[in-house]
């Protein structure tokens, strides 16, 4: 038998992954003035715990709705045909709590949305999407 290595080994397993932008405009209290800026990310990672990773990047390029919030969809996700979901201006705990509620849930192709989401979400440009996917 041929051991197999952890990545082909349980794929269906890899959770949703979420990126919090904190480049030159995200996190920056001169732009987003009265929000904890760090302590979103320390809230987020609390709330979800185990079910997915939460990392920051660098500036994703659409300083315009800071504060950013990607959302990728688990491996199972990606299989029943979820993408990335791109969030902006989440600059609230009721947001973060909502985002971590979906992706417990399933995330980008296994679940819904809260339908608050919906007024968060927006689309990016192709060179700006491909950019995070690498």
């Amino acid at each position: 038998m041929t051991p197999q290595s952890p990545r082909s080994a349980v794929p269906s397993a890899a959770p949703c992954r979420v990126t919090v932008c904190r480049g030159c405009c995200c996190g920056d209290p001169a732009k987003v003035p009265g929000v904890d800026h760090a302590g979103q990310i320390a809230r987020l990672r609390r709330a979800l715990g185990d079910a997915a990773p939460v990392r920051a990047s660098e500036c994703l390029d659409v300083c315009d709705q800071a504060n950013v919030v990607v959302v990728q969809p688990s491996a199972a996700g990606r299989a029943a045909g979820g993408r990335p979901v791109w969030l902006g201006l989440v600059n609230d705990d009721d947001a973060l709590a909502d985002i971590a509620a979906w992706v417990r849930a399933g995330g980008p192709g296994l679940a819904e949305p809260p339908g608050v989401l919906d007024l968060y979400e927006f689309t990016v440009s192709r060179r700006v999407g491909k950019a995070l996917e690498s």
